[in-house]
């Protein structure tokens, strides 16, 4: 068995009296119930033993033993368990390796059963040694995995499997290789860049895991980096280096180095930039040199571009170089001017100059020479004087300028002259040094210093004097030395010239020095004399010399010695003495002084010595020990010891004495009797001790003896030999030996006899024989002859005479007696037990031989069937008579029904001693044979019966293939995959759970799902919508059937497609670099707003001024994050914004950001007049420049008078004229104008030529100019006059002649001044001027801006998220738009606003709401600000809430499940955003949620269900435009697939009383009784209506009327249709709140019309009754009574249609209003009132918890605040409206007369139709609408907002749904957990029915009869087929 299987093993008691115990042993205990074990009697003879689960615990024997009052029987059995494997987890590691790197890995099983299997696979792939990887079996359960070197291709998951007959397991590790990064190689060009120019080059990473760090470093280092140097990243795997403007300084090495978390790497690049020489400054030094001093100068180029040429000049002339001069290169960048030795002649000026092919340099600098004093060398002479000798020197100056100053000092210090110096001054340039009689204190440096005006100069000398050295006393210590002991002295030298030189003699012996003494040096006026160790040897005199060139020195001094004694070795001789020889030994003392002690001790004591012992002295330093005749007391350790003065030794030396064995005890022969203990003693002395050991003949014969070894029985013990428990084994020769090594030993033979009974080697033997083979059963006896010998059968003597198949023999052997029994021809009776008996003098002895007679066993039978799975099944069997052999094993052999035995048989071998068995591994859903087959050593048995088993279904065993995920787009990917394998679909495969979730996520999957298709081979495709834009998603599919799910697929991760990016690039900052670029930079968006990888950025940029203009805006697409724009307007300021942009599109602009251009020089004036003001003076005017690329500070006008010079003038830049006076007449003069930035000048204008004369014509010195005004400002409009007279200035407006007012008037100058502008002052102005001699003109054009007129707007085209509008400028308008704001809102929301450009005519508005109205209009802005809206436009997207489709189309059933094809719904042109799915049994009234959150599309499985049983489903749609409710019913299949009965109620037809009621005789009688009754009820009807002043037509009394049938005659279809009630449960409570969403749920006790509250789930327009009339108080009997008055009966059924195969739940016709009445009847509500228990059935859903709508006071339309009371029940149950019915059921007319009591009658005039629920408002009449009257109201009032909730509300209350139907006051408990999340309509509309939306009841029994008559209708559904149900 393997571990983990249960097993059940039954003991069977045939026969047997009662009673009887029955037991259970293992491993020898009783067993009870532990261990997992059990063991329980069935009945008196059967006891069964269960373990669950095996575990190797488990195995071994287990035995049941049977007893009784006449015995016990017992059988054994065998547990084998089989342990799977268990491998201990292992890994390569937390972090990832890189490449490169070594890694093993070692898979251990700790667990399992051998033979085991290890192996290893890469990616599912099985691995070998291969592609570096290698694999080494350590041991049986160990295997190594190494790769000496990971690469990328090493990543992946590494799985160890380890297989043995149990099970096969593994585990898997993943590796991670990290790749490092390598760098393409990149450059700066193949030019060299110029200074000034841009460089720029890109490092790009071709390979390495990201991230990535990218640095760069200049030189090696990253803190160098020159100024203007940039970096920027480029993607993930590049980064750029740019640099604008290249100087010298950028010039070298650049690196990139890219890092990531494998490793970095670099690469260099060189940026070489041209450069011209500049030469570091250099002079010859800050002081003035001296002459004869060397100057030197160094002219290094620390600039420019190589070769460099240098060129010297001196005094400008390269020819005029002085000798001495020269010149030498230093390198490539360097000259080097030197002058040894300077003169007066070298001053003056020298220039370096160089040059290269860039430019050339030059530098100069001034040398100036003096001449310092020299002083030749002195002396005091070439030898050292000695004491009193006389000393003289002199000091000669032999260079310097006079008057020369000559001093001496001594040691530096002039005071400090000894006695007896005398100085002398020798000339104007020498002094004399004098000294008598020297002594030591003369000895020193003496200097002569020579001084002048430009210098000093000083020399010195030193006087030595010699000194004979002088040594200090020394000795070696007071106390004499021992031998041993250490010596040192020390010699020091007091006085004495240095060098000295140190000599030591021994005994005035330089060569006779002892060893072992050392000198050494102690400083320059010592040495030290060391002896480590003195001995005799050194005992003397030593003598130290000092010695130097004056004299030498000694003194000598005396080393003592004292020496302990020395023992020469001494010992007894090699050899052992024997006993009586004579030893004798001496002790000789080598060294010591005497007088020496000598002194013998025998083992360490002198008292002790032994008799014979003899020692005398031998001269002074020996002594002899003397023994004439050793004996063995003489053996032992002698010591002599010697001592004297100094110390004392000792010697020791051992004598050894030898002596042979010889007897104590000596050994004789021995008889024992067999059985008893023999001891045998053999003893010996000797020295050394003997040693005695024992052996023994291995035959008769008393040689080749071998040792004996102890053992239990025999030992030996001190030469004692003993034998315990002697058998006839043990007689024989044995020889016993003594030996010490001493002579030749002792040894001795004897003879141990043994005396024994017959004896049978083998005691007992099993012998097997097959039936109807001869046999020979044989017993051997030894011992003591004679020996007789006789055979028994059972305990019988048997006798071969009176069986002739019986023969006995026997045969005398030389041990014993032989004897056979023959049998000829076996019988089954012939297994028995056979006895041998032999006897002789000494006793007697037996053996048995078992015989068993084999043979085949026979056939199992009993075969049964215990359990079955989808995979396995359980056999037991009754074992069959096994022949006498044990039973082996048993085969179950199996095959499947459509298989040939011979072919396609399988077996399974169970152990002989189990009766029960499980096949494993087969496949579900399959027909299989079975028969069984016994097997024993003799033969097998024939085949049992065959038994027929059908495996089970079971969930699919395999995932589906070919997994696929494709993009769509950005929101949808594209899910494809084929079915498993058809063997393992484990029966037939239903549909798909496609599971997505997020990657990087750790929550559950969420699952669709898909139908399965028929078609063979189809691919299945789901498209999953609503993802989020770029994100990686994992999905999985796994296949269902109606068992379960099966495995999932393996994850597929997938990348949504490219969004746009969300967010606007960051920081964006701009410079100004020149008048024509700008830098900008900005750093990338948030990764997680970029929905995609950045391809690059846009730039747009255009002129600050005209921003509006599209057209004036440039683009520029880059892909790093900085760059710089060219080619920009001078002096302008930009606006700039920048984008990312991906494959899916643009993203997000920045905000605008400006720079202004840096100025530049201007542009020439646009126009130059030069107008005769009078006749010497001409008047120049100009206009501004155009471009004036900055701000003018001033202009320059030019005069030039003919032929000359031109003279120039500064005006102010304010000036735009300026008047030349004083110039010649009838001299023609030529004049232009430029205008100056802070940068420079700018261009001439145009040249203007004039000539001065006595005639002034009248001019006008303005131009013609364009003026652009803001609205309400003021303006002047220039008009400058020049003439001779004046002239007269006329001005027009618009044509029209200028006329003074107040807002328009002339000035003095000519000017016209317009204050507050308006529009109508817009247009041409002209102003002219005339005299005598002409006239001039010139004419303005005034512009005014001002706010723009509202836009023209119209509605283009609408859809159901969009609204297209178009957007027109008035005809009138003249200023230019900048743009459009659109403002917009929907019905009920906010407003909103959005800018276009001014170029779009057409703009769409998106994301807005489906089917919502909105309301819209237009402002239009400009630079002045924004105009008046326009007109507002109403509209509305298209769309509606989802139709509600056809059962058929929508509901598919199964056995345990039902889809749900969401696709048949009609969307009614808005998306679906999810379904509310629930359902619930037929009869029950709490509705189960199977998910409120079902995504649209696809289809969904509602599982869990029970077989063959009707439910009701409830289902809401919901789009932005509303939600549908729709209620179904359906069944789900047998467990076959078979259809169930429509759930009706039994006709009369199917009566089974029908026959009883055709009987008259019985239905008479019982007729005129019911009559009779019926007329008793009228009566107390009428008296008790009476009393309680109303009546009741209709009581609907479930309790007893639950399985009645209810009349149908005369009645319409609302006698069958019962209410049916909401759901009644508890919903899952709010995090963070103390209540249910929907709390207070009504218990049966609350009252609510106590509160006179609204119902949140009824529309707020429906009736409010005032006066509720008072509630029915009927008593039943067992009926419990609330305290209103109410009926809390339990009972209600749902009524439904009892003869459509299915409908529509709660489409309900309204009520008959001739059945209102003035009273109301409430319902008792289910169960008491109490919530019934749910049955928490799991549903596969991609379920999730939705927020809850809070709660809000609604609002009355009286304008009262109420607060709704939690009513959550059958509005039966809750009589807030007058009646449970009155507003349920009641249309919404405009009439207004009082409300009647409705009427429960019944109307047999009235046709009424099965109307389908709608909670869009619409639902479906019958043939007209009620006309139950309503208050009136003029239009439906807008529903309230719920209350609001909070997390402490006392008493929440559940929200009301925004879209109630006017017909239904339910609402879904799945609504409760719903938030609000889209706006609906309220609209009332109604429609009426057509041949889809209903049939009437007799249209119905017809559909019913022709489906129990097998005939198929047209709409296609058939009788009973809950499929289509």
């Amino acid at each position: 068995m393997t571990s983990g299987q249960p097993i059940t093993v039954q003991c069977m008691i045939i026969d047997g009296d009662l009673p009887m115990t029955l037991r259970w042993i293992f491993h020898g205990r009783e067993l009870s119930s532990q261990m997992g074990i059990s063991t329980f009697r069935l009945n008196p003879r059967v006891s069964l033993l269960s373990i669950d689960a095996v575990a190797a615990g488990h195995a071994g024997d287990y035995t049941c033993t049977a007893q009784n009052a006449a015995g016990q029987s017992n059988h054994t059995a065998s547990l084998f368990v089989n342990v799977p494997p268990q491998i201990m987890p292992f890994s390569f590691g937390e972090g990832s390796l890189t490449s490169g790197q070594p890694v093993a890995i070692q898979c251990t099983v700790l667990e399992g059963d051998l033979p085991l299997s290890l192996r290893w696979a890469f990616h599912g792939q099985e691995l070998s040694s291969q592609m570096g990887i290698s694999i080494i079996k350590a041991g049986t359960r160990v295997s190594l995995l190494t790769i000496d070197s990971i690469a990328a291709g090493h990543s992946g998951d590494y799985t160890c499997t380890a297989t043995n007959t149990a099970a096969s397991v593994n585990y898997t590790a993943s590796l991670a290789v990290n790749v490092a990064p390598e760098i393409a190689p990149f450059d700066f060009g193949d030019s060299t860049l110029n200074a000034g120019e841009a460089a720029q080059t890109q490092c790009i990473a071709l390979k390495g895991d990201t991230p990535l760090n990218f640095t760069w470093t200049f030189h090696g280092d990253t803190s160098t980096f020159q100024t203007g140097v940039v970096t920027a990243s480029v993607g993930q795997r590049s980064s750029a280096l740019m640099i604008d403007s290249v100087s010298p300084n950028h010039a070298g090495t650049y690196t990139c180095t890219v890092r990531n978390q494998a490793s970095s790497a670099s690469y260099s690049t060189v940026l070489s930039v041209t450069v011209g020489p500049e030469i570091a400054p250099f002079d010859f030094g800050e002081s003035t040199l001296n002459a004869g001093d060397a100057a030197q100068a160094q002219c290094m180029a620390l600039k420019g571009d190589t070769p460099l040429h240098f060129t010297w000049t001196f005094h400008g002339d390269v020819t005029t170089f002085q000798s001495g001069v020269t010149t030498a290169s230093v390198g490539q960048r360097s000259s080097v001017l030197m002058i040894d030795s300077l003169s007066p002649n070298h001053a003056g000026t020298y220039t370096c100059s160089v040059r290269n092919q860039a430019a050339s340099a030059s530098y100069s600098a001034v040398l100036s020479v003096s001449v310092a004093p020299e002083i030749a060398p002195f002396d005091f002479g070439e030898s050292t004087l000695n004491a009193g000798e006389a000393a003289q020197t002199q000091c000669l100056a032999v260079k310097g300028d006079t008057p020369l100053n000559i001093t001496w000092t001594f040691h530096g210090d002039v005071t400090t002259f000894q006695t007896g110096v005398v100085t002398a001054s020798v000339g104007q340039r020498g002094s004399a040094l004098i000294i008598d009689s020297v002594t030591t204190n003369h000895a020193g440096i003496y200097t002569c210093t020579v001084r002048n005006q430009v210098a000093s100069a000083s020399y010195s000398t030193v006087l030595s004097v010699s000194v004979a050295p002088e040594i200090a006393p020394f000795d070696f210590g007071e106390a004499t030395l021992n031998a041993g002991d250490a010596a040192q002295t020390q010699c020091l030298a007091l006085k004495g010239d240095t060098p000295l030189n140190f000599t030591w003699t021994f005994h005035g012996d330089v060569t006779d020095f002892p060893t072992g003494a050392v000198t050494t040096s102690v400083g320059q006026r010592g040495s030290a004399l060391i002896i480590d160790y003195v001995t005799t040897n050194h005992a003397g005199v030593f003598t130290c010399t000092a010695s130097n060139q004056v004299a030498s020195a000694s003194y000598s001094t005396v080393l003592s010695v004292s020496v302990a004694p020395e023992i020469a070795p001494f010992d007894f001789g090699e050899a052992t003495l024997n006993a009586g020889e004579a030893a004798q030994t001496q002790c000789l003392a080598l060294k010591g002084d005497t007088p020496l002690n000598f002194t013998w001790t025998f083992h360490g004591d002198v008292t002790d010595f032994p008799t014979g012992v003899v020692t005398t002295s031998a001269g002074q330093r020996g002594s002899v020990l003397i023994i004439d005749s050793v004996t063995t007391i003489h053996s032992g350790m002698y010591t002599c010891t010697v001592r004297n003065q100094v110390a004392s030794v000792s010697y020791s030396a051992v004598l050894s004495v030898s002596v042979p064995p010889r007897w104590i005890v000596e050994p004789t022969d021995k008889a024992f009797a067999q059985g008893s203990e023999a001891k045998i003693e053999c003893k010996s002395d000797g020295f050394p001790k003997p040693q005695i050991s024992w052996k023994k003949a291995p035959g008769s014969t008393p040689n080749d003896y071998r040792d004996i070894r102890s053992n239990n029985y025999v030992r030996i013990e001190d030469g004692t030999l003993s034998i315990g428990n002697i058998q006839k084994s043990s007689e024989g020769y044995y020889l016993c030996e003594a030996s010490n090594g001493i002579g030749a030993g002792l040894s001795a033979v004897i003879f141990v006899s043994v005396q024994a009974p017959p004896q049978f080697e083998i005691k007992f033997k099993n012998q097997t024989a097959r039936r109807g083979e001869p046999a020979v059963l044989q017993c051997e006896a030894k011992g003591e002859k004679p020996i007789g010998i006789l055979w028994n059968m059972n305990s019988k003597r048997l006798d071969s005479k009176s069986d002739p198949r019986y023969t006995i023999r026997e045969e005398i052997l030389p041990t014993g007696v032989l004897s056979d029994l023959s049998i000829k021809k076996l019988e089954r009776t012939d297994s028995a037990l056979f006895t041998c008996v032999a006897t002789n003098a000494f006793g007697s002895d037996d053996t048995s031989i078992n015989l068993i007679v084999q043979e085949p066993p026979e056939v199992p039978f009993g075969v049964k069937v215990l359990d079955k799975s989808g995979r396995s099944v359980q056999l037991s069997w009754s074992a069959p008579y096994d022949g006498n052999s044990p039973l082996t094993r048993y085969l179950i052999e199996y095959k499947i029904s459509k298989g040939d035995w011979q072919a396609d048989i399988d077996r399974v071998l169970v152990p002989g001693q189990q009766t029960v068995a499980g096949v494993y591994n087969l496949v579900p859903a399959t027909t299989y044979h079975f028969r069984l087959v016994a097997e024993n050593d003799v033969g097998s048995s024939d085949p049992s019966e065959t038994v027929t088993i059908i495996t089970a279904e079971e969930a699919p065993g395999g995932t589906p293939r070919g997994v696929k995920v494709e993009v769509v787009d950005q929101n949808t990917l594209k899910v494809s995959w084929k079915p498993p394998p058809k063997e393992h679909w484990n029966g037939e495969i239903l549909g798909y759970y496609v599971g997505y979730k997020l990657a990087t996520s750790d929550k559950p999957y969420l699952f669709e799902t898909v139908e399965f298709s028929r078609e063979l081979g189809k691919e299945h495709q789901l498209n999953i919508s609503h993802l989020k834009m770029y994100t990686q998603y994992s999905v999985v599919v796994q296949a269902f059937n109606r068992v379960g799910a099966g495995p999932m697929s393996e994850e597929v991760i997938q990348h949504t497609g490219e969004g746009t990016p969300e967010q606007a690039p960051q920081d964006v900052t701009c410079t100004a670099l020149t008048s024509q670029s700008i830098r900008l930079s900005w750093s990338s968006p948030s990764l997680t707003t970029v929905n995609g990888i950045i391809k690059g950025y846009k730039v747009i940029y255009g002129p600050s001024q005209i921003w509006f203009d599209e057209t004036s805006k440039d683009a520029k697409i880059i892909t790093t994050s900085e760059t710089i724009l060219h080619g920009l307007r001078k002096y302008t300021n930009y606006s700039m914004q920048v984008l990312a942009f991906t494959s899916g599109g643009d993203g997000v602009k920045s905000t605008p950001v400006s720079c202004h251009t840096e100025q530049d020089v201007p542009g020439s004036p646009s126009a130059v007049k030069a107008l005769l003001m009078t006749p010497d003076s001409i008047l120049v005017s100009w206009k501004a420049p155009e471009l004036p690329n900055g701000i003018v500070n001033q202009y320059t006008v030019y005069i030039q008078e003919g032929t000359e010079d031109a003279r120039s003038q500064k005006v102010s830049a304010s000036q735009l004229n300026y008047e030349a006076s004083g110039l010649k007449k009838k001299e023609r003069y030529n004049f232009w104008v430029t205008a100056s930035t802070n940068v420079g000048e700018g261009e001439p204008s145009k040249t203007v030529t004039i000539a001065p004369g006595t005639r002034v014509p009248a001019k006008i010195a303005s131009f013609d100019n364009t003026f652009s005004v803001s609205y309400r400002e003021d303006v002047k409009l220039p008009c400058q006059a020049v003439g001779a007279p004046l002239p007269e200035i006329q001005w027009k407006i618009k044509g029209t002649p200028y006329a003074a007012s107040e807002r328009i008037r002339l000035l003095p100058e000519g000017s016209l001044l317009v204050r507050e502008v308006t529009r109508d002052d817009a247009g041409e102005y002209t102003c002219t001027v005339e005299n005598m001699y002409g006239q001039d003109t010139v004419t303005h054009q005034l512009q005014v801006q001002a706010p723009p007129y509202p836009p023209h707007l119209s509605l283009a085209s609408t859809t159901t998220t969009s609204i297209t509008i178009k957007v027109k400028p008035r005809k009138e308008e003249e200023t230019p738009i900048h743009g459009y704001t659109v403002h917009y809102k929907p019905e009920f929301g906010d407003w909103e606003t959005t800018q276009i450009g001014n170029s779009l005519q057409d703009y769409t508005i998106e994301n807005l709401w489906c089917g919502t109205r909105y309301q819209l209009y237009v402002r239009a802005y400009n630079g002045i600000g924004t105009g008046e809206g326009s007109d507002v436009i109403n509209t509305r997207t298209k769309g509606s809430a989802p139709a509600v489709p056809d059962a058929n189309r929508f509901i598919e059933g199964s056995a345990s499940s039902v889809t749900l094809h969401l696709s048949a719904w009609s969307d009614g042109g808005c998306p679906m955003l999810y379904f509310v799915v629930e359902y619930r049994g037929k009869g029950n009234q709490d509705w189960t949620l199977v998910s409120n959150s079902v995504k649209p599309g696809g289809n969904f499985v509602v599982l869990d269900l029970s077989p063959a049983t009707w439910y009701n489903l409830r289902v809401t749609a919901h789009n932005n435009a509303g939600s549908t409710v729709a209620e179904y019913e359906f069944a789900t299949l047998t467990l076959t697939g078979g259809t169930i009965a429509p759930a009706r109620e039994t006709s009369e037809k199917e009566n089974p009383l029908l026959a009883m009621l055709m009987n008259l005789n019985l239905v008479v009688p019982a007729a005129a009784a019911i009559l009779v009754i019926i007329a008793a009820i009228v009566v107390i009807c009428v008296i008790k209506g009476r009393n309680n002043g109303h009546k009741d037509d209709v009581i609907y009394n479930q309790a007893s009327a639950g399985n009645a049938t209810m009349k149908r005659n005369g009645g319409d279809m609302r006698d069958e249709l019962g209410y049916i009630p909401p759901p009644n449960r508890k919903l899952p409570p709010v995090p963070g709140t103390q209540y249910n969403t929907c709390d207070r749920i009504k218990r049966g006790h609350a009252d609510c019309h106590a509160y006179r509250t609204l119902d949140p789930r009824r529309p707020v327009y429906d009736e409010l009754s005032i006066h509720p009339p008072p509630r029915r108080n009927v008593g039943v009997p067992g009926e419990e009574v609330n305290q209103s008055g109410a009926s809390l009966y339990a009972g209600m059924d749902d009524e439904i249609c009892p003869y459509a195969t299915f409908h529509l739940l709660g489409f309900r016709e309204e009520m008959d209003p001739n059945k209102a009445g003035n009273q109301f009847q409430t319902f008792p509500h289910p169960n008491g009132g109490q919530p019934p228990q749910q049955d928490m059935n799991h549903h596969r859903q991609a379920s999730q918890s939705m927020p809850r709508p809070g709660n809000r006071m609604m609002r009355m339309p009286n304008g009262a605040t109420y607060a709704p009371e939690n009513c959550y029940d059958d509005p039966a149950n809750c009589d807030m409206y007058g009646g449970a019915e009155s507003n349920s059921y009641a249309s919404y007319t405009n009439t207004n007369p009082p409300l009647p009591p409705p009427d429960f009658g019944t109307s047999p005039t009235q046709n009424t139709m099965l109307a389908r629920r709608s909670v869009n408002g619409q639902q479906l009449r019958g043939n007209g609408t009620m006309n139950l009257p309503l208050p009136p109201y003029p239009d439906p009032p807008q529903p309230p907002l719920p209350p609001p909730r909070t997390g402490n509300d006392s008493a929440n209350v559940s929200s009301s749904s925004n879209n109630d139907s006017t017909i239904s006051a339910e609402i879904s408990e799945a609504e409760c957990d719903r938030e609000h999340l889209v706006n609906r309509n309220y609209g009332v509309g109604i429609r009426t029915m057509n041949s889809k939306d209903g049939m009437s009841m007799e249209e119905m029994r017809k559909l019913i009869e022709k489906n129990e008559g097998g005939a198929h209708v047209t709409n296609g559904l058939i009788a009973y087929d809950t499929v289509n149900v």
